[in-house]
């Protein structure tokens, strides 16, 4: 028999570090189980950092510089100063303002949709695929269908002539286009935010509905004070991915359905930004219009996830 002191010494090398009340040994064995998380991790770090921060940083540093003649050469501020003169991106800043202030719709929809799909309302299998279809399709296909039903002469003005209430320009009206576009971007990707609010709802508390209605809860009762309390996280998650989806993934609406028009009237910073990119050839103004729209994400995001921490708190 091998004693269990001479065991404990054949299992590996031990190494003394500082504690608390001296020196502890620390087991190879034991290092190499704190260090693995580090190590699982690293791979995706470096990934993210080579293929995400490094253009970042990359991009920042060239919006500083000049285009056209002044290529290569150091010009302060002047590109961000020129944005600011540039009545289309502030144009495009307005819209900002205007996609955070109807960002509760974008996710109180969905919301909405996964509590009765989650109560099992009648029919609630077949409206959980029919909702996640739109999130399928190529936001191209989803601008021309639109395009078809919402022009001057579609199908939809057809019925408002009809009833006497049109028709509407939907897609030539300043006032009106942007509003267009962003009902039709919530319709076709509000199904991702459903599956992500039923994957929440799998962790509520079932036994707390159940005492809810035992009390005599009613539906909007339970909403407020068991259901958006108890998906406070999802809910955080749901806020903050909609805005980014709002803020960077528009372009192939916009560039179907209406161009960045009319007058300019739906701009968004990333159409602004291939404007300057793709058609202008001026790439250091749209790298400084890209870090305005990265600030911009970066400043919404965290302002939203404060509002609701603080919110779920107080609840």
């Amino acid at each position: 028999m091998v004693p269990p002191a001479a065991a404990e010494r054949t299992t590996g090398a031990e190494f003394e570090g500082p504690g608390r009340h001296g020196t502890r040994r620390i087991s190879r064995g034991a290092l190499a189980e704190r260090l693995a998380p580090f190590v699982l991790v690293a791979p995706a770090v470096l990934i993210i950092v080579a293929l995400r921060l490094w253009p970042l940083l990359l991009g920042v540093n060239f919006s500083f510089t000049g285009d056209g003649e002044r290529n290569g050469t150091a010009v302060g501020l002047d590109n961000y100063a020129e944005l600011l003169n540039d009545p289309l991106f502030r144009t495009a800043l307005r819209n900002v303002g205007l996609l955070v202030v109807l960002l509760p719709v974008a996710v109180a929809i969905p919301g909405l949709l996964a509590t009765f799909i989650y109560l099992r309302v009648p029919g609630h299998r077949l409206f959980r695929g029919v909702y996640f279809f739109p999130a399928v399709l190529s936001p191209v296909i989803v601008g021309a269908i639109f395009n078809l039903m919402l022009g001057y002469d579609g199908p939809l003005n057809a019925v408002l002539r009809r009833t006497g209430l049109g028709p509407i320009d939907w897609l030539g009206d300043p006032g009106i286009a942007i509003f267009t576009v962003i009902g039709v971007h919530i319709w076709a990707t509000f199904g991702m935010a459903l599956v992500v609010f039923l994957a929440g709802f799998s962790t509520l508390d079932a036994a707390l509905l159940d005492a809810a209605r035992m009390d005599g809860a009613s539906l909007p009762q339970i909403i407020w004070h068991v259901i958006i309390p108890g998906l406070s996280r999802t809910i955080q998650f749901v806020f903050v991915t909609t805005m980014i989806g709002m803020l960077t993934s528009m372009f192939g609406l916009l560039y179907v359905m209406t161009s960045g028009g009319p007058e300019g009237s739906t701009y968004l910073p990333e159409f602004y930004v291939w404007i300057q990119q793709g058609q202008m050839n001026r790439p250091a103004l749209a790298s400084a219009a890209s870090t305005v729209l990265f600030l911009i994400m970066l400043v919404v995001g965290i302002l939203q996830v404060s509002v609701l921490r603080r919110a779920g708190r107080e609840d």
